[in-house]
């Protein structure tokens, strides 16, 4: 049985009422998911206040496109975030203390340790949270979108068909939940991986196809250096419309 009420999870006032909450997903990994939420919290941090909220419990990664190294401090019994490019940025890599070192769980326990974050996390008052969820339609995607109940969901795939497949496995899971699917964002777009898988996913399924973004070596240096592209010297005005249509 799927529970839809969000009161079970105990997260009513734990984000502000005018926060928006987008999640990121994916079905299948490696697709640029990452890169696509630090961006999109970045650039939209520029003129609203937003927060970036890693939700892969096993292998987080937004730390390590930031360029973030430290752990989190405590304020009160509460999770202080970390302030990164304007936006305040919580993950999962900053409670470990040694990054290489495997987390090894079951289903429940990665379900409880996300809404543990959330509700022990000091968010303060924010216009958006970005959601970078762990690709997969399983454990938690689904405590996303049962507890948090965002307000969209942006599905992120390759152009191979391998991607695109699962990519609507992840917008069929966020429709059965009742979450409104913002689009699809085809990213890796170019000669080596194709074009267009994305796009035609998007008519198919009847839902708005929101761009793409072609491979480009600088904005796989700007992830190494842990700067996001969109504040660095790649191309961004495809991103830049991208974000806008979405905001």
């Amino acid at each position: 049985m799927v529970r839809k009420n969000k009161d079970y999870y105990g997260m009513e006032g734990v984000l502000n009422d005018g926060c928006r909450k987008i999640a990121v997903m994916s079905g299948k990994g490696g697709v640029g998911k990452t890169t696509i939420s630090v961006n999109l919290a970045a650039l939209s941090s520029i003129k609203h206040k937003v927060a970036l909220f890693d939700a892969d419990v096993d292998c987080p990664n937004v730390n390590g496109f930031l360029g973030i190294d430290q752990r989190f401090s405590v304020r009160e019994g509460k999770i202080v975030p970390i302030d990164k490019f304007g936006m305040k940025v919580v993950s999962f890599a900053s409670m470990q203390e040694n990054e290489n070192d495997p987390i090894i769980w079951r289903g429940p326990m990665l379900s409880n340790a996300i809404i543990e974050m959330l509700k022990k996390t000091e968010w303060g008052d924010l216009d958006y949270i970005v959601i970078d969820l762990p690709p997969g339609t399983s454990d938690a995607p689904l405590t996303i979108m049962q507890a948090v109940k965002p307000d969209g969901v942006i599905v992120v795939t390759s152009p191979q068909k391998a991607s695109v497949i699962d990519a609507e496995k992840a917008v069929n899971m966020a429709k059965e939940m009742g979450i409104p699917v913002l689009g699809i964002i085809e990213n890796m777009s170019g000669k080596i991986f194709g074009m267009g898988g994305g796009e035609k996913s998007a008519k198919k399924l009847g839902i708005e196809f929101l761009g793409r973004i072609e491979l480009d070596r600088t904005i796989t240096l700007s992830c190494e250096r842990g700067v996001p592209f969109v504040l660095g010297d790649s191309e961004q005005s495809k991103f830049r419309e991208i974000v806008e249509r979405i905001i």
